[in-house]
């Protein structure tokens, strides 16, 4: 190692800096990006690939020097397809995204050396290493946070939604997102982009990049065993038309055993030779995607490339990795650049796609959308004929799909079977096929894999890249699709920039899936719903009739970095509310639907639509013995817990509307509460954290095959009968 005495400011914290790389005065002394451009202006000039070598490098040091620091974090993933990265950026390329969580120390080296780091008060490498996997720092997973970044990343299996998203709202722009081929064994990634490029066969400015690199987290990965021909056979196969593979193993000079080797331990020259040839194939990927063929990438590399150790042991660093750990004096003393480097790798970045990715990418500004204004809701009249809830709701979709060109609804198990074939009539079903019959034609809004990760992933994906959507299932699979959207509703509540709501709605729930049985009765996850309330900018919507949703729905239109769950009957249910009343309820929390008067006061509060049936009738009964009854309509949960139970303050659109405890009493309060819900439980939490009431809850047990929905309410112990037992009971002396 070299003695520094003057090195750029920036580079205060860098541990170790090294001599100058060969010929570094002949291809080192002027930018590759030359000064007022955004790229380099051709992948086989010299002076170019030589750059892009010494970006690697630099990549991979900050990569080991921040995880280091803190005994923590994952460096060989992103370690193994640095040159990839490196070249994107060079040609011009940072709307990135990944699948890979476990590679955010590269993307955040990427961002400290663009400048973007600078937005959150990072300005040298210390500071990197000081705030890494720290709070209000650079958090151990992409998130919303973080400057320049433009989609979070944790679970596998997401990135390529995003990628498509944005695709999807920016034709002329290339979005590259990697894909490692850990995260390749999910079953979702591959299926949900040849749906997508079915519905949309002229969006192909995604690239996924395969980082194939032999190991996943803690073993060999699944495809390690594949040869080249049988992984391109396997992109082929599944419809891309253009698929470029590097492999470093034809590079190699060194004589390296196995199908995946180091490039960082080839000769300089060969090191040379191997980054060109990533160079001009990304070139060749990136062009080929932004010029309408469906195009992969693929950089086949050892995993652990140039750190601390290769294989799945470079994956992660445990306490004992400090920066005084042999092996990571040798991985960051083998990585070391001069200061020369350092400032011509900082200059490239800053130029590179015009700027910093902070202020370049497009998720960096807001997304200009079309007002909706004028919606024309229909209200029916109090006590009139039964109406579907979803069928109003779907004649105020039908109008924001005609207002805002961008705007889909998703729906994996289709919509007419929810009560909502209006939407397939009006904004028409994306298909191949045109047929009038089916509402189909190749221009429509409507997108309908038969994924519920891949209907969920758009639609939440859309929403995080600055558009509206709607995503719909059945109550009962759309568990397979929430993984994506509880990781956009999070990010949301970290950006730092407004988008719409994402925003779905749940139909058929169990009570009107008595035939199919258990199978379709899984009212379940709205525990999952209730739990993420507390996370501050998550609000399930309970409607109780046609009305209401639309006055719900109305609401989340207007809202901004929220995760908006609307759960409706596809049954046609009596009207009980009018807009105003569920524009107060969606404030307060609550409505009152019915009071009589009595010598004590039972108040039922209701969770849902069709849980309403038994409780008016329980309600008749207790009058006839005395007893006054008053019928809450639940339809704004969130709002009924007490601030302090909600992580609100710390969401980036703040909303710390909660009813008031003199509200609370108005509503709710009496000589006994009785909860009920059609679904979990845990929906009624706020209520009966806050009661002082004796009170009870009727829940959601299990399912069965039933004839009808009030004998499945039975099976769980829902019957006006039921009610009324355990009202006379709460109410005794």
């Amino acid at each position: 190692m070299v003695a520094v005495s003057s090195a750029p400011a920036f580079c205060d914290g860098i541990q170790y800096f090294g001599e100058l790389p060969p010929e570094f005065e002949k291809y080192g002394k002027t930018p590759a990006i030359a000064d007022g451009q955004a790229s380099i202006p051709d992948p086989t000039d010299p002076t170019a690939i030589y750059q892009t070598l010494l970006y690697a490098d630099a990549l991979r040091y900050l990569i080991l020097q921040m995880t280091a620091s803190k005994a923590s974090g994952h460096p060989g993933g992103f370690a193994s397809q640095a040159e990839a990265y490196a070249a994107l950026v060079m040609l011009g390329y940072k709307n990135i995204v990944t699948e890979v969580g476990h590679h955010a120390p590269g993307f955040y080296s990427a961002m400290f050396l663009d400048r973007s780091l600078e937005a959150m008060g990072i300005n040298t490498v210390q500071q990197l290493r000081d705030r890494f996997r720290e709070r209000h720092g650079l958090l151990g997973h992409l998130s919303g946070y973080i400057p320049g970044l433009l989609a979070p990343a944790g679970p596998l299996g997401q990135g390529q939604h995003f990628a498509m998203a944005a695709a999807y709202l920016h034709r002329d722009t290339l979005f590259p997102f990697t894909l490692g081929d850990g995260g390749m064994g999910e079953p979702y990634p591959m299926s949900s982009m040849i749906h997508f490029h079915t519905a949309f066969p002229g969006v192909t400015n995604f690239l996924p990049v395969l980082v194939w690199n032999g190991f996943s987290q803690e073993h060999h990965s699944m495809v390690s065993l594949q040869t080249n021909e049988q992984m391109l056979a396997y992109w082929h196969g599944n419809g891309f038309e253009e698929v470029v593979l590097v492999d470093a193993k034809d590079f190699d000079d060194q004589d390296q055993a196995g199908a995946f080797v180091d490039s960082t331990a080839f000769s300089f020259a060969q090191r040379l030779a191997f980054t060109k040839a990533v160079l001009m194939g990304v070139d060749e990927a990136a062009r080929s995607a932004l010029s309408g063929k469906l195009t992969a990438f693929i950089i086949k590399q050892l995993k652990g490339a140039g750190v601390h150790a290769r294989g799945a042991k470079s994956h992660n660093l445990y306490g004992y990795h400090t920066l005084d750990n042999p092996d990571i004096v040798n991985g960051l003393q083998a990585n070391a650049l001069s200061p020369e480097v350092w400032q011509l790798v900082r200059t490239n970045c800053e130029r590179a796609n015009g700027g910093p990715a902070s202020q370049t990418a497009v998720t960096e500004s807001v997304l200009p959308l079309p007002e909706i204004q004028n919606l024309q809701l229909e209200e029916y009249a109090v006590g009139g004929d039964p109406k579907v809830s979803t069928t109003a709701m779907g004649q105020l979709v039908a109008q924001v799909g005609q207002i805002d060109a961008n705007f889909l609804v998703t729906n994996a198990d289709g919509n007419e079977a929810s009560g909502i074939g209006n939407i397939n009539k009006a904004l028409k079903i994306i298909h191949p096929t045109t047929d009038d019959l089916y509402n189909q034609t190749p221009s429509g809004q409507v997108y309908e894999p038969l994924s519920e990760d891949a209907c969920a992933g758009l639609a939440a994906g859309l929403s995080l890249m600055g558009s509206r959507s709607l995503w719909c299932s059945y109550e009962s699979f759309a568990i397979n699709g929430l993984p994506i959207w509880q990781t956009v509703t999070q990010a949301m509540a970290e950006l730092r920039r407004t988008t719409p709501s994402t925003v779905t709605l749940f139909t058929a729930g169990a009570l009107e899936q008595g035939r199919n049985g258990w199978t379709h009765q899984r009212p379940e996850i709205e525990a999952y719903f209730a739990a993420m309330m507390r996370n501050g900018n998550v609000f399930p919507l309970f409607p109780p009739d046609a009305n209401s949703i639309q006055a719900c729905y109305e609401w989340a239109l207007g809202t901004a970095n929220k995760g908006v769950v609307i759960t409706a009957s596809k049954s046609p249910l009596p009207i009980r509310t009018t807009f105003e009343q569920t524009r107060q309820a969606l404030q307060d929390g609550a409505i009152v639907l019915q009071e009589t008067p009595g010598e004590k006061t039972v108040v039922f509060a209701a969770v849902g639509d069709m849980i309403l049936l038994p409780i008016f009738e329980a309600a008749k009964q207790l009058q006839s013995q005395g007893i006054g009854v008053r019928i809450v309509s639940v339809i704004n949960p969130r709002r009924l817990y007490r601030a302090s139970d909600v992580a609100w303050e710390i969401c980036s659109e703040p909303d710390g509307g909660f009813l008031d405890d003199a509200g609370f009493d108005r509503l709710f309060g009496g000589d006994a509460l009785v909860g009920v819900t059609g679904g979990a439980s845990l929906m009624l939490e706020p209520l009966m954290l806050r009661s002082t009431s004796r009170r009870d809850t009727f829940a959601w047990k299990r399912g069965e095959t039933t004839a009808s929905a009030g004998e499945l309410m039975g099976l769980n112990g829902i019957t006006a009968e039921a009610l009324v037992k355990r009202a006379i009971e709460l109410t005794s002396n």
